[in-house]
């Protein structure tokens, strides 16, 4: 069975839910497409494990993008989930960036903002919640967001070695007639107990269990997750007609064809003097072209 893997659990008597991931195939699909300094490593990881512990609260078919936007070494990282589970993510270093084996996310990014949003596919309608870089960690950027957000009180607690990604989401619900008052504050104090390598190395249950064992805790079954990038040919023609029919020509005539490669699988994408007429024709592209994966 799959590591990679998210699943839920709810204390019985209180207004308290959360997750657990676990990631390691993800990662190293992830990491394999690209070499990254190290430092980048451990926070892409962390950010993977983010966006699958965040998009559990999605009640609708689209996507969680977690994305951080900095002025220095680490200039961009684009974290994504899915309604069904599908993970990506990206980084990009600034041009002549030096990075030292140093994690601290204020270091790396030189400053910036982390957003968070929210894609609904059947929506043109997104939103989007932006935070200031303000800590060392992706989990406090995110506990911040969440604060400043004043959404339901969310925590979470992220750990990557390298190879594999684990996080841990906890979050406050509606008080109900039967809510237990200091269950919350609990619940946290005793999550913030956690340690990198037990969120890596202990399986879900485990975790629940060695840091809520006095409590009464519903475990749901864990649901699989997965690395699968939803780029595609449609999507590409779509950026190529944005581009307007002189500037497609343009390019046409300067190289012979437009070529595009997704920056998340490697996938390639190549449009030749037929497929372009076709796109302008249609307004869309054409089942028949070249597609290079």
């Amino acid at each position: 069975m799959s590591k990679d893997q998210r699943q839920r659990f709810l204390f019985e008597y209180a207004n308290v839910r959360g997750e657990v991931i676990h990631l390691d195939e993800t990662v190293a699909q992830v990491l394999g497409r690209r070499t990254y300094p190290t430092a980048v490593t451990r926070v892409l990881g962390e950010s993977l494990a983010a966006a699958g512990l965040l998009s559990a609260v999605l009640k609708f078919k689209g996507s969680l993008i977690l994305q951080i936007q900095g002025k220095g070494s680490l200039s961009m990282l684009v974290a994504s989930a899915t309604h069904d589970h599908d993970l990506r993510a990206v980084a990009r270093i600034a041009e002549d960036a030096e990075i030292v084996d140093d994690d601290d996310l204020q270091r790396l990014t030189g400053g910036g903002h982390l957003a968070i949003t929210i894609d609904p596919d059947e929506s043109t309608e997104r939103y989007q919640g932006i935070v200031a870089l303000e800590h060392p960690s992706v989990a406090q950027c995110v506990d911040a967001y969440f604060t400043q957000s004043e959404q339901l009180p969310t925590r979470i607690w992220l750990a990557c070695d390298g190879e594999r990604a684990a996080g841990l989401l906890l979050q406050r619900l509606p008080e109900h007639d039967h809510g237990d008052p200091d269950a919350w504050n609990r619940a946290e104090h005793l999550a913030s107990t956690i340690t990198e390598e037990e969120l890596l190395e202990l399986e879900a249950p485990d975790i629940v269990r060695r840091l809520f064992h006095e409590e009464t805790i519903r475990l749901f079954d864990p649901e699989p997750m997965r690395f699968h990038c939803h780029c595609s040919r449609q999507r590409l023609g779509d950026v190529i007609v944005g581009l307007g029919r002189e500037e497609a020509h343009s390019i046409l005539e300067e190289q012979g064809a437009l070529e595009a490669r997704c920056d998340f699988c490697g996938a390639s994408y190549r449009f030749d003097a037929v497929d372009i007429r076709q796109l302008f024709k249609d307004g869309g592209t054409d089942a028949a072209g070249r597609t290079r994966h």
